[in-house]
């Protein structure tokens, strides 16, 4: 993966920092998106520490002319994106008898929809180049279900189908395009469970230990690689054994 350039979405923490040093040892020049900057400069002050250019720009994954703005200024400045991480995401959890509907729709149209409008960004330029990665974090809810999650659950079950649509339109071009599926990993999102909560999911997992965002960013530098070059419209699970 030497000299490819790959932007991940959500990289100011957790799985997307994780993925973004990852690719970095991998040879890749790296682009980090996500809302929050001084978070964004201290992740790409890493990457940098590795010997790989950095190019941090804002996003917001709810905003389509957000998305629009922030891949336009990274083309510009930092050059074709070769691959594609679509990692942000947000949680507005409830259950569905409650859920207020723009706690649904926020989470749909940032998880869902901002993946679906940064995949259309990158689409043309891998094209014309015949050579593109798109990798997907989706989740292990989005396969198994989850109580209290329906509208982020039905988010990342879609990332899945929108995984599949679109590996089928871009196989020709020698596009691949393939998901992530975490189980419980340690992150900031599920830093907020109490004791009790993170107890009862360890039950649930064989390995009887939660993941790392290494766990996660290993599995998407494959799917990023030429190792993986033959794999298209995939899901490989990243959980533990928390659902087979």
């Amino acid at each position: 993966m030497n000299g490819k350039t790959a932007l991940i979405t959500g990289a100011s923490r957790g799985i997307g920092r994780a993925c973004a040093l990852e690719l970095a040892k991998a040879g890749c020049r790296i682009a980090l998106a996500a809302r929050n900057r001084e978070k964004l400069d201290a992740v790409a002050e890493e990457v940098r520490a590795l010997g790989r250019d950095a190019y941090v720009v804002e996003i917001d994954l709810g905003n389509a002319a957000s998305i629009k703005e922030a891949f336009a200024k990274t083309s510009a400045e930092f050059g074709p994106i070769d691959i594609l991480v679509n990692n942000g995401g947000i949680t507005r959890d409830g259950l569905a008898l409650r859920m207020k509907p723009e706690d649904w729709t926020a989470v749909i149209e940032t998880n869902l929809t901002g993946s679906f409008l940064c995949i259309q960004q990158v689409l043309q330029g891998m094209m014309r180049a015949r050579w593109g990665r798109i990798v997907n974090i989706s989740s292990v809810v989005g396969e198994s279900g989850n109580a209290g999650q329906a509208n982020y659950v039905a988010s990342k079950a879609g990332l899945i189908g929108l995984t599949k649509t679109i590996a089928q339109e871009m196989a020709s071009r020698n596009i691949t395009v393939n998901a992530v599926a975490p189980g419980y990993i340690e992150t900031d999102m599920t830093g907020v469970l109490t004791k009790e909560q993170k107890d009862a999911m360890l039950t649930r997992i064989p390995l009887r230990r939660a993941g790392t965002g290494a766990d996660v960013a290993a599995a998407v530098r494959f799917l990023a690689s030429d190792d993986a070059a033959y794999i298209t419209g995939h899901v490989l699970d990243v959980n533990g054994g928390m659902y087979m």
